[in-house]
């Protein structure tokens, strides 16, 4: 996982709020353990009519917003039921961070643990987003992982919350597994001070 310090990059609008999981990456792409492909799936049955091509009606085929890599979704994004190929899919098309006004716990932390960062904004700020890239598809944003900050083209800055770990990892570029690997020096030099109560628990 690549380390994230700041992102900087084009909005894309998607404010429907409710996009589950099977919206995003429906199940029958599931079988696969794969990232890889996974991008062209994402947002598949509206991205694509039966015949396999582009929906023009779907506002992120619109050409203007090809190449955005920070998505502004509805309330309550990936909700749903729990698949880690959600995040993997929207990392696949190219999104780097989703900004919405609530997300579904579990979805939030399958993003965290692969490197999307999910932006949590209020309503005003996320109406003004809305409106920007609607207005004008070359709108971009910046957003500070280690600040908790995004900032808006007119300068205002928010703040968004994220917990310690999961920040860490982020900045670091370490999944959970990662991160457990990186203390096998302290926890060698724990078992050796302290053999009885590792005999002990084991």
């Amino acid at each position: 996982m690549e380390p994230i310090k700041s992102l900087q990059g084009r909005i894309a609008p998607l404010p429907i709020n409710d996009i589950d999981t099977d919206q995003i990456i429906p199940a029958r792409f599931l079988k696969t353990t794969n990232k890889d492909g996974l991008g062209k799936q994402c947002f598949f049955d509206w991205r694509y009519n039966a015949d396999g091509g582009d929906r023009e009606d779907f506002i992120l085929n619109q050409p203007e917003y090809r190449g955005a890599s920070v998505l502004v979704a509805g309330h309550n994004f990936g909700c749903g039921s729990s698949r880690e190929h959600a995040p993997w899919a929207l990392l696949g098309m190219g999104w780097r961070a989703v900004v919405s006004t609530d997300f579904a716990d579990i979805f939030r932390n399958n993003a965290l643990k692969n490197g999307l960062l999910p932006v949590i904004v209020d309503e005003e700020t996320h109406r003004q987003l809305v409106s920007l890239a609607e207005e004008d598809p070359t709108t971009e944003v910046a957003i500070d992982l280690e600040a908790q900050m995004l900032t808006l083209p007119d300068g205002r800055k928010v703040t968004f919350p994220i917990d310690g770990f999961s920040k860490y990892c982020l900045l670091n570029g370490v999944d959970q597994l990662g991160f457990l690997l990186s203390l096998e020096e302290e926890v060698g030099q724990y078992e050796t001070a302290s053999p009885q109560r590792v005999n002990t628990l084991a």
